[in-house]
């Protein structure tokens, strides 16, 4: 009888124990891939196992180092291979066994070389074992490698939008059109830009789900919040025949995040579009439907007109007439999208113009000298980012332009904010605040918040409350006004200036001046010492 035969039992054994194995490494495989079968076959040997390239650079974890004499033995090996082309290779050498195979690769890649080295005797079936072994890593690397391979992809391609995006709020926009030329969709004339914010641990998952349901928009991970995703959407000719103005949103996204959405705007103002979906961010989060539009309202820029063109050009003139005076050092065009970004982010503009915190601060401090400003106080930032608003705006400056010769024709900040359709203007800004049922603590809050430069820590003991105090009421007043206060891009610069407006017409109404405690308006004649 066969079953007699200890010879036939121990084949029997050994075909069953082969069988195992290779059931134990596919299941090994299917849950990790490469990393924990190797290690199962490092406790199931006694041996180093591991991965190598062609040149015996060793690629995967080890479990314990590797000695001079194994390396030696390994990259012997590896050249074998290399040399004759085996598809394997086993060489004993004093007490050290080593046995090398060559995993099957993708066509134009090369694999790696599965190695095993460890003191002789070696065990009966370690060859066999590791052949197995080979074909199982084989499928197991393909699959790393082909998901290394489209995270890559993705990373490049998220990268470039991202620079399209960056280039594109910087106003850049025929070079970030060069750039997006090799993406689809084309950048559209006229767009609507969304905010959707959820946790950064899904933001890819979202993104793929929108690619599918959102058409023909551009979907950016936002480059200053990780929680944030930037959707461009056509809103004009663009926009194909029966596209709705509102995407369908899929209640996976809905149910997870928060959206806000800017009106229509050219590409070139691409920037406005991003502050205006913030602000409606900021409401979204306040309602049960966690989506708002931007509640528009006139620009202060617009609404002054050509003598916010001529008050800007007199404003900005030392800055940007200003010429490098080393290859190093940045030049006007630096300058003012450095100053433009940290008005927009604040420390966030490192994310956003990709430039280490020293940097941006050795910039500013070119701004804050050339101006003649101290950008700790709000209100001259407040002068700041209205000059730059108003230049971006592209206002005509009148029928008699100013230039930085005739300093003393233009006009001052407080003669602009004194303008009746400015004090209209603020006064309609800040009506929410001031509506039946709301607490006169809000406006109050708001108020001294902005009197005290937009710092929390004094506003809190001025009040006499808690720092968490004064951001729930300041997290009221950004549901009120559909603004944002608490997170850059905020309007805490246009909610200073119609402040600083309703203060001036009550000093006039008063019989009183309104000159004294205004910013800095017509900055100094800059300094002519080096930067």
């Amino acid at each position: 009888m066969h079953g007699d035969d200890p010879r036939t039992d121990a084949a029997t054994a050994e075909r069953t124990r082969r069988a195992e194995d290779v059931l134990t490494m596919q299941r090994t495989a299917r849950k990790g891939g490469t990393a924990p079968l190797l290690r199962w076959l490092t406790a199931r040997t006694g041996a180093a196992v591991f991965l190598m390239n062609r040149s015996g650079v060793v690629t995967s974890p080890l479990r314990f180092p590797l000695g001079r004499a194994e390396r030696d033995l390994v990259r012997h090996g590896a050249r074998e291979i290399a040399a004759r082309g085996l598809k394997s290779v086993a060489i004993d050498e004093e007490d050290l066994s080593c046995f090398v195979l060559p995993l099957d690769g993708l066509p134009g890649v090369h694999a790696p070389l599965l190695a095993a080295v460890l003191r002789r005797p070696t065990p009966p079936g370690v060859g066999l074992l590791l052949a197995d072994a080979a074909s199982c890593l084989s499928l197991c690397w393909q699959s790393e490698h082909t998901q290394r391979q489209q995270r890559s992809l993705r990373l490049a391609d998220a990268r470039t939008r991202e620079a399209v995006l960056h280039l594109l709020m910087n106003g850049h926009v025929s070079a970030a059109r060069q750039v997006a030329e090799a993406l689809r969709p084309a950048l559209p004339d006229m767009l609507r830009l969304y905010l959707v914010e959820g946790p950064p641990a899904i933001r890819g998952t979202v993104a793929d789900t929108l690619v599918g349901v959102v058409d023909d928009a551009w979907i950016v991970p936002c480059p200053v919040y990780a929680d944030h995703l930037a959707v461009l959407v056509p809103a004009g000719p663009e926009a194909r025949p029966g596209m709705p103005a509102e995407p369908a949103w899929p209640r996976s996204v809905t149910d997870a995040c928060w959206i806000g959405a800017s009106g229509p705007v050219p590409l070139r103002n691409t920037a406005t579009g991003y502050a205006q979906a913030f602000h409606a961010l900021a409401a979204a989060r306040q309602r049960a439907e966690r989506h708002a539009s931007f509640a528009a309202d006139p620009d202060l820029a617009l609404t002054i007109g050509p003598p916010a063109a001529a008050w800007a050009a007199v404003f900005l003139a030392p800055l940007r007439t200003h010429c490098a005076r080393r290859p190093q050092d940045p030049d006007s065009g630096e300058l003012l999208a450095t100053v433009a970004s940290w008005l927009n982010f604040s420390s966030h503009a490192t994310a956003h113009l990709k430039i280490h915190r020293n940097t941006l601060t050795a910039r500013l401090g070119h701004v804050r000298r050339l101006l003649g400003l101290d950008l700790n106080r709000l209100s001259d930032q407040a002068a700041l980012a209205l000059a730059l608003r108003a230049t971006a705006a592209g206002i005509p400056p009148g029928p008699e332009p100013h230039t930085p010769d005739t300093r003393g024709t233009a006009p001052s900040l407080e003669e602009l904010l004194a303008l009746p359709d400015v004090v209209a203007w603020a006064r309609g800004r800040l009506r929410p605040l001031q509506m039946p049922g709301v607490p006169a603590c809000i406006e109050q809050t708001l108020t001294t918040w902005l009197e005290l430069d937009a710092r929390i820590g004094p506003t809190a003991a001025a009040l006499s409350l808690s720092t968490s105090a004064v951001r729930k009421r300041l997290a009221r007043s950004e549901a009120l006004l559909r603004r944002s206060l608490l997170r850059p891009p905020s309007a805490v610069h246009d909610l200073w200036l119609a402040q600083r407006a309703l203060d001036l017409a009550e000093r006039r109404g008063a019989g009183r001046t309104g000159g004294a405690g205004g910013p800095a308006l017509v900055p100094p004649e800059p300094s002519h010492a080096a930067p």
